[in-house]
C-alpha cells in the first residue's frame, strides 16, 4: 500500500465525536478509491462499496432520504452487512446520483453513528449541471491531492532518502499507513 499522509485525517475523522459524512474530492486517477478501500479494509469490520459509475441501479437507494430505508435497501440488494459503528459505507462516484449527494445530510443528522465516505472525481461539474447544493455543516469535505514528493519517495522505497531530508520522525509516523487485517 502506498503510504498517503491523507491517511492520518481519515483515523482522525473516524474516532471523530460528533462526525459528519465525508465527502473526499480531488482529480480522476490519483487513488481515491484505492485508498478509501483500504481504508476500510484496515480499520472496520467491513466496507461496503456503492460505485455509482459502475452500478446505475443503486441510484434507487437513493429514492426515500430515510437512513432505515437506504440501509434496507443496500442490504437486501448487495447481502453486505451494515452495523453502524463496525462498517464503513463507500459511495464512490457519487456525482452520477445528485439524490445520494443530498442523503449524506440525512446520514449525519438520522444516522450518525454510521461511518459514511463519499468520493467523485467531477464532483464540482455535476453539482453545477444538476443545481444541487451540498449540505453546509452537515458535511465534511476533504479534498486529496496527487502524491507528494515525500509520499512519492517513500512510495518507490527510497527510505534513506526520505529520512534524510525529511528526518526520521516522520517514517514512524508514518507507520499508521502499512497496517493492514
Amino acid at each position: 500500500m502506498i503510504k498517503r499522509d491523507i491517511y492520518r485525517t481519515l483515523l482522525e475523522w473516524k474516532s471523530e465525536e460528533g462526525r459528519k459524512p465525508l465527502l473526499l474530492r480531488g482529480a480522476r486517477q490519483i487513488g481515491k478509491t484505492y485508498l478509501i478501500e483500504q481504508f476500510g479494509k484496515n480499520e472496520f469490520e467491513n466496507i461496503v462499496v456503492l460505485n455509482l459509475e459502475k452500478n446505475l441501479e443503486y441510484e434507487k437507494f437513493f429514492t426515500s432520504l430515510d437512513p432505515k430505508e437506504m440501509i434496507e435497501k443496500i442490504v437486501f440488494t448487495t447481502r453486505e452487512k451494515i452495523k453502524p459503528g463496525k462498517t464503513l459505507l463507500f459511495i464512490d462516484e457519487i456525482q452520477n446520483c445528485p439524490r445520494a449527494i443530498v442523503a449524506l445530510r440525512y446520514f449525519y443528522e438520522e444516522m450518525p453513528e454510521l461511518h459514511v465516505i463519499a468520493a467523485g472525481s467531477l464532483l464540482e461539474f455535476a453539482l453545477t449541471r444538476a443545481k444541487i447544493s451540498i449540505p453546509v455543516g452537515r458535511i465534511q469535505y476533504l479534498f486529496m491531492y496527487p502524491l507528494s514528493f515525500k509520499e512519492f519517495l517513500l512510495a518507490l522505497g527510497y527510505d534513506a532518502l526520505h529520512d534524510h531530508l525529511y528526518g526520521k520522525k516522520d517514517i514512524e509516523k508514518d507507520k499508521c499507513f502499512s497496517h493492514s487485517s
